[in-house]
C-alpha cells in the first residue's frame, strides 16, 4: 500500500471512528432520557409545560477575553483579601493538592451562587471545602460588569503549609 492509500484509509476510519463515537452518545442520551422518564415519572404524574426544555447539565461559560480579564480580577480580590495567605514565589514541584479546578457561579453583582469543583485531588478530599470557605468569606467578588453572571474558573495551588495560588496569578512551578 502506499503512503497516500495509507493516509485515506486512515482518515476514513477516522472518520467512521467519529461517526460511532457520536452515534453512541446519541443512543445512550435517549437511553438517559428513557431511564429518567420511568424512574421520575408514574403515569399519573404531569411534567410542567417547558420544564423538559431545561439543560440538566450546567455550561461553562466560554473562555473569552473579557472572561479570562475578570479571573484575574476575581483572583486579585481572593489574594487581596488573603495577603498573608498567598504562598510566595514559585511553586515547590510536588505542591499538596496539585490542581484543584474550582467552578463559582457569580451573578452580576459577584454574589456567589455555588461553588463546585470539576476536578479535586483524591489524596486531599479537605481542600476543597476549605477553597469554598475561603471563597464565600470574600463575598461578594467584584461585579463582573457587561459579562453578567457566569462561571468564574480558576485553579488553586494549594501547600501543605495552607499558603496557596491560583493559576490565573501563579508566578509558576519550580522545577526543584
Amino acid at each position: 500500500m502506499t503512503d497516500h492509500a495509507l493516509l485515506r484509509a486512515g482518515r476514513s476510519f477516522a472518520i467512521v471512528a467519529a461517526a460511532v463515537a457520536l452515534a453512541a452518545c446519541s443512543l445512550l442520551k435517549s437511553a438517559d432520557k428513557t431511564e429518567d422518564s420511568k424512574s421520575a415519572t408514574s403515569p399519573t404524574d404531569e411534567v410542567a409545560p417547558g420544564k423538559a426544555d431545561v439543560p440538566t447539565v450546567r455550561l461553562i461559560t466560554a473562555q473569552t477575553p473579557a472572561v479570562r480579564a475578570y479571573r484575574k480580577t476575581g483572583a486579585r480580590h481572593i489574594y487581596k483579601a488573603y495577603a498573608s495567605r498567598i504562598y510566595k514565589g514559585k511553586i515547590p514541584p510536588l505542591v499538596y493538592a496539585v490542581v484543584v479546578v474550582v467552578e463559582t457561579d457569580i451573578d452580576e453583582n459577584g454574589k456567589v451562587k455555588n461553588v463546585t469543583f470539576s476536578r479535586v485531588p483524591s489524596h486531599a478530599p479537605e481542600v476543597p471545602p476549605m477553597i469554598a470557605e475561603l471563597i464565600k468569606a470574600t463575598l461578594p467578588l467584584p461585579s463582573p460588569g457587561k459579562l453578567g453572571g457566569h462561571t468564574y474558573v480558576d485553579t488553586w495551588l494549594w501547600d501543605k503549609s495552607g499558603k496557596f495560588q491560583l493559576d490565573s496569578l501563579t508566578l509558576g512551578q519550580r522545577s526543584r
